[in-house]
């Protein structure tokens, strides 16, 4: 024991003597890396109100007949409630009063009553009770006082409309200029609509209401209008005007025009506002704005129309909707609707001539997260600041200074001493890590910039933090010559940047000399090259995508913390220093680069594999690559719309991989999985991963298959051993004389089991569980005799239900298309292919030879081979008792 104590501490002393890779830190003094290639815009923001102290306000408006504004403040909870306070509409005020407070509710929103100044009628949108799951969005009517001191009454509440929602709850109320009140509605949950309510008219959820509160029906609180547009459609909820939103985020009306307008929070990608209209379908959760999201989820009745406004994350976050602009100090903006965002603090316009958008652009750059924008009593601007606690103004910028100009070449960055002979700074600090993600076969040279004295907040999971003014570095070379190192080349070098508290990526494309690169265009560039075989005089063009600054942030992403190879499981390896070899984590501790870091051996920490290193496990290969090149996106709330969640430290069943059904394309392939357990060829991963064009993965940037990558892939599958074994290959005419055997003594938990095991529950909705991406099996027995729904099984593609068969049109010139009609009028027809990363294609109707809907059902077959003939008769019970114990198929039959 004495012996093994002293080896311990040997090896430890010993650790702590072996040099280290950076003997000391030098600092970056000469960046040029500042601000944006952008010019400076117009106007900026200014605090009022400041002799009050605000606390998280959300929401604020003007009292009509007052000289008096309304802030609804964030509470909700029993110790501190959701309160309304009063104030002068004066800077200078000095006091607030208490106007309304709930108790358990979220306020979101207040509106008043068009006749307010006689009625004293105020709608208040809520959400609770918190802190509970189970949760319901309200809209009450309360009544103010008529005389001073013109006292809100809490007694007063009168609950108008009321339904579930726990999570994107929308919450905004305006009166129309036709007195009708319009109620915005998220989709009722936290991720992905996962009730799916957002194409679903039978509820409240994902939409616009429109309802008359002043002519209520009998024993009722409000009407349905006679004109509303899905009146008439059977099961569908009448109060609703439009529908397809994800979280509408503030609702303004423009109070000359009569339009309405939405801000709509994104998801994964794309935030949107939208101009109102009667019975539009603006897409989610088929579409996220006009980008695919679950194309096999079924629209609604109306085809989807495009947001007004749309932005991609590298620009916007969590959009706020905003305001019409009527005052007197900015007549530029009159007319303009004004709108920001939560995440950024970016404030932008946009003016709309009731036909089309005419005009947007950015109007300022702040450090708010805009919670709402309002107007005071004469038409100028305020805007709430949630987290900084404040109200602000809109004014109009300073003169600038002169600023410098963001660097056109990178030798004008500083962050290099001789672009030509690519001589970072000193200051640079060279870094590598254990998984890189696949960049078209470029090798790849990477190095940090931090200016002054910054640091690094050290995190052991996830992306690191960082200051603003850090700048990283990428360069990606490629052999013209394949093994041979002399025709090497520097094709593009790309910088993540931390500016304002946001990141920002810009490319930079190498000149022919190789003496120094230019900055690319925000929309992104590409080239061609040839690359040829040292082993052979053959050739082949390889394409060259230099990322948009879109497509920048598309991959370094908020669930990604920004940063994709800064992180605990990516630097925790060794790297040749000029001074030693060193572990990474180890070298930058040293020279003081991390704050909260407080690891003491690197060796026993987690990592992740060199995917192309043999001597590796092969699944920890395998989920290292799944790491580095697919989780960014494939995380939860990430930017991929499948279910997967491929993080390193994701357990298997939480992963939704193996054994899973796929939720968009599966290629045709019979009895399709995400990862199919000893069959690569089953494999919907293993598919994208081989593919260039529709469906391959990464869907962007990429244009080269990574062949290693693909066999790695097959070596893992090939080495999972299959969950389920194969029975046999059922047919309908081995089944039908079982049929009559599903009406008595069946068991409902082998039913529930095989529904999962079969992987129906991930694409059919039923008994209030399941995916979304094959119809709704919830009232299927009123549907469908026991016969047909055994064929619809065993034969999928025998009859498609509506709405999920595939268009296919061949053109007269030969050309062959499928997709979903996304558009269509008298002359063209818009199909949208099942691929997520396919464009639109618009054909001409003059140019059709043959349209029919596609025969070949994207669910697949064979999906029961792995089920008993006992499991399969128990599934068909638990399918027509609508999942029901007390069916009569679970009772035991009577002996005679």
């Amino acid at each position: 024991m004495l012996l093994l104590s002293v080896l311990a501490f040997v090896s430890a002393q010993a650790a702590e003597e072996r040099p280290y890779g950076i003997d000391h830190r030098i600092a970056w003094t000469n960046s040029h890396v500042i601000g944006s290639p952008e010019p400076p815009l117009p106007f900026t923001v200014e605090k009022t109100f400041t002799r009050l102290e605000w606390r998280a306000p959300m929401f604020i408006t003007a009292e009509p007949g007052t000289d008096q504004l309304l802030v609804v403040l964030q509470g909700g909870e029993k110790e501190r409630p959701s309160r309304v306070v009063r104030l002068r509409d004066d800077p200078g005020a000095e006091r607030t009063e208490p106007f309304l407070e709930m108790n358990r509710r979220l306020i979101y929103s207040i509106a008043f009553h068009p006749d307010y100044r006689t009625n004293g009628f105020i709608f208040v949108f809520s959400n609770g009770p918190t802190p509970e799951t189970e949760r319901t969005n309200r809209v009450s009517r309360f009544t103010v006082e008529r005389q001073p001191p013109f006292r809100c009454d809490p007694q007063s509440e009168h609950t108008i409309i009321e339904w579930h929602s726990q999570g994107h709850d929308g919450g905004g109320i305006v009166f129309g200029h036709d007195g009708m009140m319009y109620i915005s509605t998220g989709d009722g949950t936290s991720d992905s609509d996962g009730w799916v309510s957002g194409q679903d008219l039978r509820n409240l959820n994902g939409g616009v209401l429109r309802i008359d509160v002043d002519h209520p029906g009998p024993g009722g609180t409000y009407s349905v209008p006679r004109d509303n547009p899905f009146v008439a459609i059977a099961d569908a909820r009448p109060e609703m005007w439009a529908y397809g939103l994800r979280n509408p985020w503030r609702m303004t009306i423009d109070e000359k025009t009569g339009q309405i307008w939405v801000g709509n929070n994104g998801q994964d990608l794309w935030e949107t506002a939208h101009l109102i209209r009667r019975g539009e379908n603006y897409g989610w959760s088929v579409y996220e704005g006009s980008h695919p999201f679950y194309l096999n989820r079924k629209l609604g009745p109306t085809p989807p129309v495009a947001p007004t406004i749309e932005h991609s994350h590298s620009e916007l976050r969590s959009l706020t909707g905003g305001v019409v602009y009527y005052g007197d100090r900015f007549p530029e903006l009159t007319g303009v609707y004004v709108y920001g965002d939560y995440s950024t603090g970016k404030i932008l316009g946009a003016r709309h001539d009731g036909t089309r958008l005419t005009w947007r652009r950015a109007l300022a750059e702040t450090q708010l997260a805009i919670s709402s924008f309002g107007v005071d009593h004469h038409g100028e601007l305020l805007i709430t600041d949630h987290t900084g606690g404040a109200i602000y103004r809109l004014v109009s910028a300073p003169a600038q200074r002169a600023t410098p100009k963001f660097p056109a070449r990178l030798s004008e960055t500083g962050l290099f001493v001789s672009t030509r002979d690519y001589r970072p700074d000193p200051a640079l600090i060279p870094y590598s890590v254990n998984a890189p993600g696949w960049a078209d076969g470029a090798e790849v040279q990477r190095h940090i910039a931090l200016p002054g004295d910054s640091r690094i907040e050290y995190s052991s999971s996830g992306g690191w933090n960082f200051t603003n003014g850090a700048v990283l570095v990428q360069t990606l070379s490629l052999e013209f010559e394949k093994g041979n190192s002399a025709t090497r080349r520097r094709i593009e070098t790309r910088l993540m940047t931390r500016q304002n508290g946001q990141w920002a990526g810009y490319s930079y494309r190498w000149d022919e000399s190789q003496s120094d690169a230019r900055l690319v265009a925000a929309k992104g560039e590409e080239a061609e090259f040839t690359i040829r075989d040292a082993s052979s005089t053959n050739a082949r063009k390889q394409v060259w995508h230099f990322p948009s600054r879109a497509e920048c942030m598309a991959c370094h992403s908020r669930a990604a913390n920004f940063v994709l190879g800064l992180s605990e499981l990516q630097m925790n390896k060794r790297q040749q220093y000029s001074a030693a070899e060193d572990n990474q984590l180890r070298a930058l501790q040293h020279v003081g680069l991390f704050t909260h870091a407080s690891f003491k051996s690197p060796e026993t920490m987690p990592k992740l594999a060199n995917p192309y290193d043999r001597n590796e496990p092969v699944e920890l290969r395998a989920r290292s690559y799944l790491h580095a090149n697919c989780s960014v996106c494939h995380v939860e709330a990430g930017g991929g719309n499948s279910k997967m969640e491929l993080g390193f430290h994701t357990t298997r069943e939480k992963m939704n991989l193996i054994g899973a059904r796929p939720q968009h394309d599966t290629f045709g392939i019979n009895n399709a999985m995400l990862i199919a357990p000893g069959a690569p060829d089953r494999s919907i991963i293993y598919q994208r991963l081989s593919r260039r064009g529709r469906g391959q993965m990464p869907p962007v940037v990429s244009a080269v298959v990574d062949e290693r990558a693909v066999e790695l892939m097959r070596d893992w599958i090939r080495s999972l051993p299959p969950e389920q074994k194969f029975v046999r290959d059922w047919t309908v005419e081995d089944l039908l004389p079982k049929l009559s055997s599903i009406q008595h003594g069946r068991s409902l938990e082998s039913g529930r089991a095989a529904f999962r095991e079969a992987g129906c529950i991930q694409c059919h909705r039923f008994a209030g569980d399941g995916g979304s991406v094959g119809p709704e099996l919830t009232g299927v027995a009123k549907r469908l005799q026991p016969r047909d729904l055994l064929e619809s099984i065993l034969l999928p593609s025998k009859t498609i239900a509506d709405g999920y068969a595939t268009t296919e049109i061949e053109t007269k010139s030969g050309d062959s298309f499928g997709g979903r009609v996304e558009r269509e009028d008298d002359r063209v027809v818009v199909l949208r292919p099942l691929s997520a990363v396919d464009d639109p294609v618009t054909i001409s109707k003059s140019d059709i030879r043959r349209r029919t809907l596609s025969k070949i059902s994207n669910m697949p077959a064979g999906i029961v081979n792995t089920l008993t003939e006992s499991q399969i008769l128990d599934l068909l019970a638990y399918l027509l008792s609508e999942g029901q114990a007390g069916g009569e198929s679970f009772a035991v039959k009577p002996q005679p």
